[in-house]
């Protein structure tokens, strides 16, 4: 839209508020998220939203909904200047804005947006306000989006995962970043990041590109966990300040550092009031004395234990999907097919399914674990337990289950009935599961018995 219809006296950012009337900026626009639907308890329709900023580098979020979506969708490119005007301020909600500034505009189908002629075209760097990985746990359960910067250490396979809020599938791929703290996290990307800059990133990966990704939610899914959203950035390779100063770091010592899961330790008590490992903390009899647990919706305790048995006979593990990593279904000759992603496959993973039965100094219960938790237990992979088992006589398959028997861990249990053959029963899973860091430990016992003698 072209047109001198808009007046000229330009108000900067900085300067609005929501109880004005009429203004019109001159901004630059430095980001453009991607047209997306939804569909909630309102009803369903469109939404977009885009980053702007004027001379001072003042930045702020613009959203726009149905009609002016439809309207401003074509109408804003990356770098280009516009006048704007007839728009309105309310305070940001941080749960989806990063961009600093204390409030966000909506505009409607009369905002008008004039491209100002005679302006050159800039593509801007993204602003990014970074978070060290070791950090990361400040930020648990709270509402504000962080940017990080790090190496890549792992990229999966992309997996297909169906959303219970609108029963759409959709692309996930999980990536493992580390910087110079020593920590790593997990990263997903969900949607067009998973199969986009995800299938990039694996091609890359044996390169350890640096990647920096603005806009991120942090979240405690199996420790400390980073997820993308709609308007996830990721710049590869970015050249930047932080970035050099990372990949010489990499270079010099990094690349042979062996380096710690953000969300493998945790401190006594609460993370800005997100549960820790010591937090919740209950012996086993208190669980299974207890059978009314979680009836209601599930409850989540943490306990220190020990695994004392586990039935060497049982499956321990399936045959699952490379992209989704549900079960696959054996093909008659050979192969597997997978009834989630409607593929066949000459080959798969193997991932764990295993019931124990755990000890602690008060009681015991059987728990079930899954893949990574179940790994941390046995101490190796669901193949490598496979190709033991399958070797001579199973000796070391055998040796090597024994082997993880008392060891104690720390573990995050989530606890729900189960129902089976018309009888109700008590299903604890494992959810965190961490060795025991005896510091922390010892601190919270004597916290523990400081707080019966006060």
């Amino acid at each position: 839209m072209s047109s001198t219809s808009i007046p000229r006296q330009v108000y900067l950012l900085a300067s609005l508020n929501p109880y004005q009337g009429n203004w019109t900026i001159k901004v630059r626009l430095t980001a453009k998220g991607p047209m997306r639907h939804y569909n909630n308890t309102r009803g369903e329709g469109y939404v977009f939203s885009v980053e702007l900023t004027d001379d001072d580098g003042t930045q702020i979020q613009a959203t726009m909904f149905n009609t002016a979506a439809r309207k401003f969708f074509e109408v804003f490119d990356l770098g280009k200047v516009y006048y704007i005007s007839s728009g309105y301020l309310k305070r940001a909600n941080k749960t989806y804005n990063c961009v600093d500034n204390d409030y966000e505009m909506t505009l409607n189908e009369n905002s008008q947006v004039e491209e100002a002629v005679n302006e050159p075209v800039l593509i801007p760097e993204t602003k990014f306000n970074f978070v060290p990985i070791d950090q990361l746990g400040q930020y648990l359960h709270k509402k504000e989006l962080i940017d990080v910067i790090g190496f890549i250490q792992h990229v999966s396979s992309s997996m297909s995962i169906r959303r219970k809020v609108d029963n759409e599938i959709v692309p996930k791929r999980d990536i493992t970043i580390a910087d110079d703290t020593i920590k790593s996290v997990i990263v997903s990307l969900w949607a067009p990041l998973a199969t986009g800059i995800g299938n990039k990133l694996l091609d890359m990966f044996d390169a350890s590109p640096i990647v920096a990704i603005k806009s991120l939610r942090v979240s405690g899914f199996g420790g400390i966990t980073l997820s993308t959203i709609t308007n996830t950035i990721i710049d590869i390779n970015p050249n930047s300040p932080e970035s050099h100063k990372l990949k010489t770091w990499y270079g010099s010592e990094g690349s042979t550092t062996k380096f710690e899961y953000v969300g493998s330790t945790f401190k006594t008590g609460l993370i800005n009031d997100a549960p820790s490992l010591y937090s919740d903390r209950v012996g086993l009899d208190y669980i299974t004395n207890n059978l009314s647990l979680g009836e209601a919706k599930p409850v989540y305790y943490t306990t220190r234990a020990c695994m004392s048995f586990i039935k060497t006979n049982q499956s321990m593990y399936y045959h699952a999907c490379k992209t989704c990593n549900k079960k696959l279904t054996n093909n008659v000759g050979s192969g597997y097919s997978c009834e989630m992603c409607k593929t066949t496959q000459t080959d798969s993973n193997l991932r764990y399914v295993v019931s124990a039965k755990f000890s602690d100094t008060n009681g015991e219960a059987w728990m079930s674990l899954f893949a990574d938790e179940a790994q941390t237990i046995i101490g190796c992979s669901a193949t490598e337990l496979d190709n033991m088992k399958s070797k001579d006589d199973g000796g070391a398959y055998q040796t090597q289950l024994k082997k993880a028997t008392w060891v104690p861990h720390v573990f995050r249990l989530m606890v729900a009935p189960q129902e089976y053959n018309n009888d109700k029963r008590q299903r604890i899973t494992v959810k965190i599961v961490s060795p025991v860091d005896y510091a922390a430990e010892s601190k919270f016992l004597l916290d523990d018995i400081s707080s019966t003698q006060s």
